[in-house]
């Protein structure tokens, strides 16, 4: 990455050549700030930054901005999702724009689910912008200081720019070409979609570092902690895009359902370990469901604790 002055901490420890570990907050359908204080609890001092998602798989759930502040509440750095599905550019810009305001300094751009896998399947979809538009007009807001239609800013937004990409789904061979055209438009890293195919991700790699755009960008491996054969199941079945070997539900189903969360602790650290030894990659995404509590686990028996110091300032 270029080197620059830091937009947030993330950003300062991809700089310095870390290797980072985010991860994803489990969502909230609470009204309550004190769920998102549980959960920023779980995970304060055990990664560098947390994912607020954005409506995960079409379902609604506690806004990723106020949950990004609430984040920021608990000296928590936050990484705000933004998705397309939701919103046109109007409600976008606004939504960034005011994500700045309450002090967020990451945020990942995403296409986001489709309506039909979600509990709303007669919503109607925006899709105003694609990823890699709302990647670029983000951009254009922090460093031309301007909205999409050239109106200026008073004052322009501060992020560190990310992106999703996905090295598991088909054509495998355009999935580092389709990284590329998000660099190109502002993409500053990439978290990638749950990784259990090791072999695909080492070609993906390979070829990002062949074309040239690891230079540019810093990937982050998505490891997920899976709590139940039944769960690695849902993963394969039914979630688009998602490469689960069948050796994964098989040494899941080959213990007793009541060893199953260890493990998935077990496998999710082999995978760490796999990840660490990949040319290019700078750090892990983790991700669960309905096991908050691995993530801590994770992290500390892969030896990656104590983590670099934040210093989260509220604006």
């Amino acid at each position: 990455m270029t080197q620059e002055v830091p937009r947030s901490h993330l950003h300062r420890l991809l700089q310095a050549g870390e290797f980072v570990v985010t991860a994803e907050m489990q969502t909230s359908d609470s009204a309550d700030p004190a769920r998102i204080a549980d959960l920023a609890g779980t995970l304060r001092g055990k990664v560098d930054a947390v994912n607020c998602t954005d409506n995960s798989a079409a379902h609604a759930h506690i806004a990723a901005m106020a949950a990004a502040r609430l984040l920021l509440e608990q000296d928590v750095e936050p990484v705000m999702q933004l998705v397309c599905r939701d919103r046109n550019r109007l409600a976008l810009q606004a939504d960034l724009l005011g994500a700045a305001a309450l002090g967020v300094r990451n945020i990942v751009c995403m296409t986001g689910d489709d309506v039909s896998t979600g509990d709303h399947p007669e919503t109607k979809p925006i899709y105003d912008l694609d990823s890699v538009q709302l990647i670029r007009m983000a951009k254009i807001m922090r460093d031309e200081g301007t909205y999409l239609s050239g109106r200026a800013l008073t004052d322009a937004p501060s992020f560190l720019i990310g992106a999703v990409e996905n090295p598991f789904a088909p054509p495998l061979e355009f999935r580092p070409m389709r990284l590329g055209t998000k660099i190109e438009a502002g993409a500053e890293f990439v978290q990638t979609q749950i990784c259990f195919n090791l072999d695909k991700l080492r070609v993906f790699m390979a070829r990002c570092g062949e074309l040239g755009l690891l230079e540019h960008v810093s990937v982050l491996a998505g490891v997920f902690v899976p709590s139940s054969a039944a769960g690695a199941r849902y993963l394969r079945d039914q979630v688009p895009g998602l490469d689960v070997p069948e050796h994964v539900i098989e040494r899941m189903d080959a213990v007793p359902r009541e060893a199953q969360r260890e493990e998935g602790i077990r496998l999710a650290l082999e995978i760490v370990e796999a990840v660490r030894q990949i040319p290019g990659v700078s750090g892990i995404h983790l991700m669960t469901i309905n096991h908050e509590e691995a993530i801590p686990r994770v992290v500390e028996s892969a030896g990656l604790l104590p983590r670099p110091p934040a210093d989260v300032a509220i604006a």
